[in-house]
């Protein structure tokens, strides 16, 4: 079966759609279904489409009718994404994987009007997918995991067993997006053994920082960090903060490390210098303290036998200023670091593949959660179908 994965971000800044045949394996295997990526495309959102979806993520108020319209504006997005790729690749795929675009992500139960309960809210109009392109949509994800008690995140964590595992080796994978988050799979191990969570910031942080210092959506190949200074000052304090010291499951998006998070980092590193670019530096450094700290905890100290390889995803893994900054914490003798690219998966299309191998699940009625890495009380079926 060829699944179109559809992905987009935390960072909000495209569309990643990856065309994945899953199949049954003939050989004995951990995992029942094998999985090769057949292509990926990239669509960036146009520059009035991302400002909407950032306001909708930012701002304290926004109208019914606006965030109505982002809804069925993005479903149209994600549509034409699909058609682009099914005509650039002349691959029609059975069905279509849409994970939408997460406006609002509340992994932990918090009181309101009466009740204490999680949420989560992605964007993106199936109907309008299933229309345009005369093929089934899986979308909305994350309820099923959250109606047991889960957080509704990592939902990648199957994936990366089913594709990364490994007999002998220890592999863990660390995805940086907007958010940056591990899968721990020890050697040989069974999917229940997996640890999956978010370490915090990826490139949030310092997108944010890009985008109010220099006006740029980035901070390209970490040119604008490499030309500041380290503020340890700065990130020492935030690291005894609640979230850091705290056991998995657990998650984190934009409510945790938006904007406002932003602009009290900048505040913090403008008490200790000027220099925009040592913000920018102190940021990058903040993503790597974060995800070097969770390493150790959750790996050097709990996994066991190594060698390890960690392997990166996501848009940091092409930061070579970061991914410098990890390997000189990380690889050694016993700890590989690369990315996803070198085991056959671009670093930007994980999290679509990933998409579609659940997607997958739920047409086959499968679980597609791990509950070890959400919280939820119990494997569940993910997603809703929107039929043709």
């Amino acid at each position: 079966m060829i699944v179109a994965g559809v992905m987009s971000g935390t960072s909000a800044d495209g569309i990643d759609v990856a065309l994945v045949r899953i199949a049954p394996r003939k050989s004995p295997s951990p995992f029942p279904a094998a999985i090769n990526l057949l292509a990926h495309h990239a669509f960036s959102f146009p520059r009035a489409l991302r400002s909407a979806i950032l306001a909708a993520m930012n701002a304290p108020a926004i109208s019914t009718a606006d965030l109505a319209r982002l809804n069925w504006r993005l479903g149209l997005a994600y549509a034409e994404a699909v058609k682009k790729t099914i005509a650039e690749t002349k691959v029609r795929p059975a069905l279509i994987a849409c994970h939408g675009q997460t406006l609002y992500h509340q992994g932990a139960a918090a009181a309101y009007a009466g009740r204490r309960f999680a949420c989560t809210w992605q964007a993106g109009e199936p109907a309008l997918i299933a229309a345009a392109c005369g093929i089934p949509v899986v979308s909305n994800f994350r309820p099923a995991d959250m109606a047991f008690g889960g957080q509704g995140a990592p939902l990648v964590p199957l994936f990366d067993y089913a594709y990364f595992s490994h007999l002998t080796r220890a592999r863990v994978l660390l995805n940086i997006g907007g958010i940056a988050n591990l899968t721990v799979i020890p050697a040989g191990a069974g999917p229940e053994k997996v640890i999956a969570f978010d370490t915090g910031p990826g490139n949030m942080v310092i997108d944010a920082l890009m985008q109010k210092l220099f006006g740029k959506p980035y901070d390209r190949d970490g040119r604008t960090a490499a030309r500041g200074r380290y503020i340890d000052s700065v990130v020492l304090p935030l690291m005894r903060q609640r979230f850091f010291l705290q056991d998995p499951p657990k998650s984190a998006g934009r409510e945790q490390f938006g904007a406002e998070y932003a602009a009290r980092f900048l505040a913090a590193c403008r008490k200790k210098s000027r220099k925009p670019e040592d913000a920018v530096n102190t940021a990058t450094g903040f993503t790597v303290v974060s995800i070097v700290s969770a390493f150790y905890w959750w790996v050097h100290a709990r996994v066991k036998p190594r060698p390890v390889d960690l392997i990166v995803s996501g848009g940091g893994a092409r930061n070579p200023y970061l991914m410098d900054h990890l390997r000189a914490r990380l690889e050694s003798p016993k700890c590989t670091v690369t990315t996803s690219d070198a085991l056959g998966l671009p670093a930007e299309a994980k999290e679509a593949a990933a998409f579609a191998l659940l997607a997958y699940q739920t047409w086959h009625h499968r679980p597609g959660n791990v509950p070890k890495a959400t919280g939820a009380s119990r494997p569940a079926i993910l997603g809703q179908i929107t039929y043709v």
